[in-house]
């Protein structure tokens, strides 16, 4: 059905609009000239909107498009309203200081998408470095038909997300390769934690070497040592990190909190600092050093030969600053790790 004409201007003045139950939604929408359509949301935008919605409440959902339409059209359920809702944002960040959408709502979205944040962060930081990530353009909507696979592959070494592939330069740059490879190794150790409600990625020993040697080493109160060997046990070990320990690593991939060195003979050493955080309570601090070579037999992908992690609590901090934690080996002992 389409409306010859659009609806009178004084028909609000008795009953809102009512989407769905007989109306075309779309020509409602379309009609409504008392209501403004003024979404200028970009594609990235949009997708990263609705991943925020999902997370909401129904009555925060239906209570969010009632502000964003001034009551003007009345939904029924979660799509129409989440639908709605995009429909009648001006921007992206508009959405985001909705009283209704909630700092925690955008944590856990950033958390989702690799991106974890000081569990102190206030709204606006969340809000500034969700609309940072936005137009980046690093977010990528799996289910977008527009992705052929040649973009895919050209986004690959941005985030890769299912082997750590990083294809060898003429200019080899080791800060590169660490900064990818830690965004690769803590988002797809992250997605492990089923509390974060996300889909876990492809975790398991085919990342590391099958001689791969974990030393850990915990100081939470007291001071525990643990080692492992072999690609199946530190795999699984890394994997009680995250899936039983309900643990979160963020890792701090400024100047400050991460290092890479490169040996003659082919080992590049990645160092990096972090916070760990379970839900929203942060826990304490890491130190990471992990030895990467490559694996001829496997399109000279990058693969883990060795990890060293050091985890202190928050007892053991001293009351220091935790937010955004610098790494305490100096270059000295991170060669000697490369001989």
């Amino acid at each position: 059905m389409v409306f010859a004409e659009p609806f009178p201007a004084d028909l609000f003045l008795y009953e809102p609009l009512r989407v769905g139950r007989g109306w075309p939604k779309t020509a409602a929408l379309k009609n409504c000239a008392n209501v403004p359509k003024m979404s200028g949301l970009s594609q990235t935008e949009r997708a990263g909107c609705t991943k925020i919605l999902n997370l909401m409440s129904k009555d925060d959902l239906l209570s969010l498009s009632d502000t964003v339409t001034n009551k003007m059209i009345v939904v029924e359920n979660i799509t129409e309203a989440t639908e709605t809702i995009l429909s009648f944002t001006k921007n992206a960040e508009e959405l985001l200081r909705r009283k209704k959408v909630y700092r925690e709502l955008i944590f856990k979205y950033l958390a989702k998408e690799g991106v974890p944040m000081p569990p102190n962060s206030e709204k606006h930081q969340l809000v500034k470095r969700t609309l940072e990530l936005w137009l980046s353009g690093k977010v990528v909507d799996k289910n977008r038909p527009g992705d052929r696979d040649d973009t895919r592959k050209r986004k690959s070494t941005e985030a890769p997300s299912d082997s750590i592939d990083v294809k060898a330069e003429a200019s080899f740059d080791p800060l590169v390769l660490g900064q990818q490879f830690c965004q690769w190794f803590f988002q797809l150790l992250n997605s492990q934690n089923l509390s974060l409600g996300q889909e876990p990625q492809d975790w398991g020993p085919q990342h590391f070497w099958p001689d791969v040697k974990l030393h850990l080493l915990a100081r939470a109160g007291s001071e525990q040592s643990e080692e492992f060997l072999g690609a199946e046990l530190v795999s699984l070990r890394l994997l009680a990190l995250t899936r039983e320990e309900r643990l979160l690593l963020s890792p701090n991939l400024e100047p400050h909190g991460l290092k890479v060195l490169a040996s003659p003979h082919g080992l590049v050493l990645v160092a990096v600092a972090g916070t760990i955080h379970r839900d929203t309570a942060c826990l304490g601090i890491f130190e990471q050093i992990f030895g990467l070579i490559r694996s001829p037999l496997e399109k000279n992908s990058w693969k883990i030969k060795f990890v060293n992690l050091k985890i202190r609590g928050q007892d053991a901090l001293g009351g220091s600053e935790i937010a955004a934690p610098a790494l305490t080996y100096n270059s000295s002992e991170l060669q000697l790790l490369c001989r």
